[in-house]
């Protein structure tokens, strides 16, 4: 995984969430995003579901894989790479 995925994924973050006054830099790429993270709730990650879907073509079908895909931004990152459609 590069880490300019992971910079994307934080930048993605910042954008569809529209969190004042945190730049991507500011984000720990492997702290969690729910609770003592980024302290999101359920309705932030309806938000980063679609737009993960919106710029990586990238679904989280479920709760289940959706608690482990974000956990951390490099675990979004790592999901978006094994799972993102190559464009050819």
């Amino acid at each position: 995984m590069t880490e300019e995925l992971v910079n994307m994924v934080k930048q993605m973050i910042v954008d569809s969430l529209r969190i004042d006054g945190m730049s991507a830099d500011e984000i720990d790429s492997d702290a969690p995003l729910f609770g003592d993270g980024l302290g999101l709730d359920s309705i932030d990650a309806l938000q980063l579901v679609v737009a993960m879907e919106k710029d990586f073509g990238v679904v989280v079908p479920d709760a289940a894989i959706g608690a482990k895909v974000f956990a951390s931004v490099r675990a979004m990152a790592s999901y978006i790479e094994e799972n993102r459609k190559t464009v050819t």
